[in-house]
């Protein structure tokens, strides 16, 4: 199977999650404490720029600089483990392909924002009852649902090969 659709609807995740990145943070000013400034979209549902300096869930956030510099080349490293395995992704191993394409346009997405402004801009925020889950952007939701897309993928095959097995010692 070619994987130059794949690679291009990655590259298409990576420059819609820019451009979202880029129209957030003219629409709105940086979430500060004292004023932060939100448009609810839904009751359960705002957006709110961010920048995280840090991992997911801001992990590193407060770090003091350093983690720019680690994160920018672990990403760099995961994307390139993504680009390779999905170069050898097999014609009917369409769910992997779907997966791996979500993840690395998702990390790309965030690469570029690591490296070039030294923070990752958040802006999605989903609410209820006064808890808040941490904000995120397009390229975290796609490094999710491709995550779990793998997941559901590595179990399903998983299955296949020992229903294969069974079969083969009957």
């Amino acid at each position: 199977m070619s994987s130059l659709p794949w690679f291009a609807a990655s590259l298409v995740i990576m420059l819609l999650d820019q451009w979202l990145k880029h129209f957030m943070i003219n629409l709105l000013p940086l979430c500060v404490p004292g004023h932060c400034e939100r448009i609810e979209i839904l009751p359960f549902f705002q957006l709110t720029r961010l920048h995280n300096r840090g991992a997911a869930f801001s992990f590193l956030d407060d770090a003091g600089g350093w983690q720019r510099w680690f994160l920018t080349v672990v990403s760099l490293a995961v994307s390139l483990v993504i680009v390779v395995w999905l170069y050898r992704v097999h014609r009917q191993q369409r769910l992997l392909a779907v997966a791996l394409c979500l993840i690395l346009g998702g990390a790309l997405g965030n690469l570029v924002d690591r490296a070039f402004q030294g923070f990752v801009v958040d802006f999605l925020v989903l609410h209820w009852a006064g808890w808040y889950f941490p904000a995120f952007n397009l390229a975290d939701a796609c490094i999710s649902v491709g995550a779990a897309l793998l997941l559901i993928d590595m179990f399903i095959s998983h299955k296949r090969e020992s229903s294969a097995n069974d079969s083969a010692e009957d």
